[in-house]
Order: C-alpha cells, then sequence, then structure tokens
C-alpha cells in the first residue's frame, strides 16, 4: 500500500457575475461574459435525456456527462487512471489527506474556500452524508455495492472527515473517492431517502461544480452555466446546452448545419463528412467500453428455475461458436471496431494473449446442439426439444444504432443453424422496465465500465446489483474476490487473467466487440484530451477561440439580480 500525503497549491478565488451571485463584482464586461478565454456557448447533442440528476442514481451516461460537471468529488483521478494507490489524484473539494499508520483510515481536509451553489460551505458532515446516502437501502444506488470495503465515515472536526475501512486493499483510496459526488446535507438530510430520486433537487440540483444548473426543458434540453464565484474559478465556457434526440439522423442534421458543437461516438459513414467540414473536426475517443448479448439464465417469471434455452452452458458456447464476431464487428464499427475478448475492453485486461477464445465453428455448434437434444424442426429448420422451439426475443435500445444493428445481423447469423431470433426495439425506459425485473430472454447491452475493473463485481458477482442475466458461479466469485483484493503485486496478472477467461467459458454474455469511435467537435472549440472514463472531465477548462465566435458565443451571461 502507497500512503502518501498529497497537497494542492491554493487557488484564488475569482468571484464574477452571474444570475445568481448577488454582491459579487462585476469583472464581466458586456453582456456579462469574460474577455479572451472566457465566454461562449457550447451545445452538445445525446441520444437519450436523463431520467435524474440525483447523483447516487446516475449510472447511464446521458446523465453523468452533467453531473460531472455540477458536482465534485473530494480528489480527482489522474489521466492513467491508476487505481491502486492515491498516486496521480489531484484534490478536488479535498486540498489534501493523510492515512493512518495501519492504512484502515484515511482523513481529508477540506478546503475552506468550496461553497454550494447556494452559497452554504461545505463541510464533512456533508461528506458524511453522501455515503449514508449512497449506502441507503431505500436509495438503491448501483454504486453501493463499490463501497462495500468503507466500513463508516466520521466527522473529526468541521473540515475533516474520515474513512474508516473494514480491511486493507489495493484500491481504498480509489473506493473512497471516485464513486461518489458529494452531497448538500443541509438541502437534503430533511428528505427521506426513497424520495431523493425524484425529489425536486434531482430536477434542478445545487454542486459544487464549477458549473452550476440553470434549466431542464424536458424532452429538450438542460442547460448548465459557469459558477462565477466557485473557488476553484469559473469555467471558461458562459454555458452548456445538452440537447436530446434519439434519431441519430437528427441529430448529425443539427450537427452539420451547426446547430450543435460535440456529438459522442460518430458514425464509421459520416467519418469523411466531418473531415470534408471545415467547422468540424474528429476528437479520438477512448473508451472503457464493450458490447454483448446478454443472456437471461433463469426464467422469466420463476428464477428458481434455469432459463429453458440459456440455462445450459453447452447451448451458450454452441451459440459462440455460431457467431462470425469478425465480421460482426467489422459490419458495426468498420475499421473503428475490434472483437470483445470478454466482459471487458482490451485497455482492462492485463494479459490479452493468454486468453483462450472460443473458436467460430457453425458445423461444431450444430452438432453440438444436436447433441443436447436441440433437433431441427420439420417445417421450417428452426431447433426443437420436448416441444420447446429454439426461439427467443433478442431486444435492443432505440437510441443505439450499434445494439440494434447487431441484433439484426445476430438474426441472420444464428438462423444458419436454426436458432430463431427475434428482434425487439424498444425506447430506453420501456426496455429498462424489462430488464430490471429480469422480464426479457436476451438483449444486446453495452457497459462503460470503472478503472480498475471494480464495476464487475456489479455486473457480474453472483449477487450483483447490476447482474441482470442471473450469472451464478461461486467459483467465479472467488476468483474475482481473489483477483480485486489480492495485494500481491506478481499475483495480478495470473488472477485477473483467470477471472476473464472464465467469463469465456462460462459465457454469460456473447462477447461481440469494443470500438473506439471519435466524437466531432466544432473547429472553434479549445479542449482538453478526451478521457476513456467520461469526455467531461475538464469541461471547465474549455474555451471557444474570440476570433472564431458565432452568435450563440456572445450572449453572454445573465446580469445578477
Amino acid at each position: 500500500m502507497l500512503r502518501a500525503i498529497s497537497r494542492l497549491a491554493p487557488i484564488a478565488l475569482l468571484l464574477l457575475s452571474s444570475c445568481t451571485d448577488k454582491g459579487a463584482p462585476d469583472n464581466s464586461g458586456a453582456g456579462g461574459s469574460t474577455g479572451g478565454d472566457f465566454g461562449g456557448t457550447l451545445v452538445e447533442v445525446q441520444p437519450a435525456e436523463p431520467s435524474t440528476l440525483f447523483p447516487p442514481k446516475v449510472s447511464s451516461n446521458d446523465g453523468s456527462v452533467i453531473i460531472g460537471a455540477l458536482f465534485d468529488k473530494l480528489a480527482d483521478i489522474g489521466p492513467a487512471l491508476q487505481t491502486t494507490s492515491d498516486s496521480g489524484f489531484t484534490g478536488a473539494l479535498a486540498k489534501k489527506w493523510s492515512w493512518a499508520d495501519d492504512s484502515l483510515s484515511i482523513a481529508f481536509e477540506l478546503d475552506s474556500a468550496m461553497r454550494w451553489h447556494d452559497g452554504a460551505p461545505v463541510r464533512a458532515k456533508d461528506v458524511q452524508f453522501t455515503f449514508a446516502t449512497y449506502t441507503a437501502p431505500e436509495v438503491e444506488s448501483t454504486f453501493a455495492s463499490l463501497l462495500g470495503n468503507i466500513d463508516s465515515v466520521s466527522v473529526r472536526d468541521s473540515l475533516t472527515p474520515v474513512f474508516w475501512f473494514k480491511r486493507r486493499l489495493p484500491h481504498q483510496f480509489f473506493d473512497a473517492t471516485y464513486h461518489m459526488y458529494i452531497l448538500p446535507s443541509h438541502l437534503l438530510d430533511s428528505i427521506a431517502p426513497a424520495a431523493l430520486k425524484t425529489s425536486a433537487f434531482a430536477r434542478a440540483p445545487i454542486g459544487t461544480g464549477r458549473f452550476r444548473f440553470a434549466s431542464w426543458t424536458p424532452k429538450q434540453r438542460i442547460e448548465i452555466v459557469a459558477d462565477t464565484a466557485n473557488a476553484r474559478g469559473r469555467a471558461k465556457l458562459d454555458r452548456v446546452y445538452y440537447t436530446f434526440t434519439s434519431d441519430y439522423g437528427a441529430a448529425t442534421v443539427q450537427l452539420f448545419a451547426g446547430e450543435a458543437d460535440f456529438y459522442e461516438g460518430i458514425r464509421p459513414v459520416n467519418i469523411p463528412q466531418v473531415q470534408g467540414n471545415s467547422s468540424l473536426r474528429l476528437e479520438p475517443m477512448p473508451t472503457l467500453r464493450y458490447e454483448y448479448m446478454a443472456y437471461n439464465l433463469r426464467q422469466k417469471g420463476d428464477t428458481s428455475r434455469p432459463h429453458p434455452l440459456f440455462g445450459d452452458v453447452n447451448v451458450r458456447r454452441a451459440l459462440a461458436m455460431a457467431v462470425d464476431r469478425a465480421s460482426l464487428a467489422r459490419n458495426v464499427h468498420d475499421t473503428l471496431g475490434a472483437v470483445a475478448l470478454s466482459a471487458g475492453p482490451r485497455t482492462l485486461i492485463p494479459d490479452t494473449a493468454a486468453l483462450k477464445q472460443i473458436p467460430y465453428d457453425p458445423a461444431a455448434a450444430r452438432k453440438l446442439l444436436d447433441s443436447l437434444g436441440w433437433v431441427a424442426g420439420a417445417k421450417d429448420g428452426i431447433r426443437e426439444r420436448n416441444g420447446v422451439r429454439f426461439s427467443f426475443e433478442l431486444m435492443a435500445p432505440a437510441s443505439s444504432q450499434s445494439r440494434t444493428r447487431f441484433t439484426e445481423l445476430l438474426q441472420q447469423q444464428l438462423l444458419a443453424i436454426g436458432v430463431e431470433v427475434r428482434p425487439l426495439v424498444l425506447e430506453g425506459p420501456a426496455m429498462g422496465g424489462r430488464v430490471q425485473p429480469g422480464d426479457f430472454d436476451a438483449f444486446v447491452n453495452a457497459w462503460n465500465m470503472t478503472p480498475g475493473r471494480l464495476g464487475m463485481a456489479q455486473t457480474w458477482r453472483s449477487r450483483g446489483v447490476q447482474n441482470y442475466g442471473k450469472y451464478s458461479s461461486p467459483e467465479f466469485d472467488r476468483m474475482l474476490d481473489s483477483a480485486m483484493t489480492s495485494m500481491r503485486t506478481d499475483l495480478y496478472t495470473q488472477r485477473w487473467t483467470a477471472v476473464f477467461q472464465r467469463l469465456i467459458d462460462d459465457q454469460p454474455g456473447l462477447w461481440l466487440a469494443e470500438a473506439s469511435t471519435p466524437a466531432a467537435i466544432h473547429r472553434r472549440i479549445r479542449n482538453s484530451p478526451l478521457s476513456a472514463d467520461g469526455w467531461q472531465r475538464g469541461l471547465a477548462d474549455w474555451s471557444i477561440d474570440p476570433a472564431q465566435r458565432l452568435d450563440r458565443d456572445k450572449i453572454g451571461l445573465r446580469s445578477a439580480r
């Protein structure tokens, strides 16, 4: 365990005017914007609208990019995404921290200058309240399982929260800082935990970020604006608009018409169009994401019984043999895609060469299914066993072109071995309403993994809160726990390789692809490098070239009232 005390150099307090900063000196100039690097409007178009902006309930990308601008953590992870010590982390709400001699507690010293957007000071009780909220059963946060090694958070004094751990682990500091955005206890502690997700705060949050919430027009857009009184310095942009459209064609029309400035995940077919547009450029988009076909291993409506098709691991292995994943990845992602090796992208698999894949072999797939009693039907060739047809519903979200395309290609390839796939494309909320209670056969999913692979406990451990397919293997649980908790660096690669290999062998999902699709950005925008764990990191330091500003960049911030 590396133990250290990190210090963040003091940041000068910058006070500028905004719509709610009463009494702040007006350093804004005409229209409420500062000169030089400050000012301007960024319009980002995204495929889905978040259901809430209450941080413990936001796990999807559509909401994460917004709360990442509105809220702060105690410390920010470095660009290398190192998780096994505090190395690389920089202070955010905390300006320094110290480890106990036994490494079982960390005391954070909050920056006394930090304020909530309503002006209240950030205090240690906010950190204590945050941990209690994220782990409250009534809140049902998907992050709660990632905080299991934190025993409690105490308050030493008004600026010193102390995290206490159950045991020494390599990722203790990461656990304490990465998963939780700090919440304002003075605004939320009177609300019942179960009601927080649907509270007024969840639709109009008050955070500490260098942007503050401005407005939410349902089904249209969310607006955030620079917090001009922020102790870390105001955001350079005046505002960011997040607009919503699930139609990719409509989104690209906005982009090419100059109505949008940023679109994440441009498709290969449109790359030449972006390259030929004098107003746009492409930016590399690192990712921790992988796509797969998730099986329901339990019977719909009766989780005590195996699924009639996918409850058998040999059936799942036969399906893996029948699918040409290389052709699927090329078809969907062109040159930007690669076959997923296991339940994680290559960047998080320590030794990809050591993994043994199930080979593409349709003839072997047919032979295996025959041996399991799934024989071709006399009428249409669809396999049957004991009167049950090998036919299943495969869901995909309407907002994802890649996942809907995967359903079509899987339908074609599996039909060749006598398996009927019935594609069903649904809007996100409708699909979530089927997936979460286990009312599905299979669906094409995509996970954005956390650095350090700790999210695998949520998605693949037997009782993981996002283990929607109900994969259950005591042996896998043991292997995962061994990999995640070992302090021995010499066993690191060996143990993680065993984890990923077991998921290949057991096939709780058919690992399809990982893609590094670029983002399209307007050329006038000067941005920091995009991060694999969220492009919004560093957003407050994005700026717009004064010489290239459009009319929407000259609106300025509203005057103080």
